[in-house]
């Protein structure tokens, strides 16, 4: 049984896939999901390869983007920040029904907009392991906002 997040994420995904082209090359309805899991991204174009993260995010204010979006692993995204690679970024606010999306292409990420979090205890499921959120406050002179 999927847990309120994942169906959060679930919905931002779809609203994704469901409302826009590929920003790469246009194509109507070829971004698809990827299996869950797949290391930094959540859509590809099935035509041209494009990759992107999808973030989903309950809001009380769905015009007034957040300070904070949580990221996942800090690891996979770290080794890719490393060699330069960032996936471009659709962020869903949700409240209710109401919702917008925001975008951030790949060549406008910085690494400081990326924040490591604290590994979890020791005692927690996944002892050790180490989330990022995205600083939202960086982000916002960047962002645009698409719906």
């Amino acid at each position: 049984m999927r847990t309120n997040k994942q169906l959060l994420g679930d919905f931002g995904e779809n609203l994704i896939i469901k409302k826009f082209n590929c920003p790469k090359c246009k194509r109507i309805k070829s971004l698809k999901k990827l299996p869950q899991n797949f290391k930094c991204a959540d859509i590809i174009c099935d035509f041209c390869g494009y990759l992107a993260q999808v973030k989903t995010k309950t809001v009380s204010d769905i015009e007034k983007f957040p300070s904070k979006v949580l990221g996942a692993a800090w690891g996979p995204q770290k080794e890719r920040m490393d060699v330069g690679i960032y996936f471009p970024l659709f962020v869903v606010l949700k409240n209710g029904r109401n919702h917008s999306v925001f975008y951030l292409s790949s060549d406008l990420q910085t690494e400081e907009m990326f924040i490591k979090r604290k590994p979890l205890s020791k005692n927690a499921k996944r002892a050790g392991w180490q989330g990022f959120y995205f600083d939202g406050e960086l982000m916002k002179k960047f962002i645009s906002r698409l719906l």
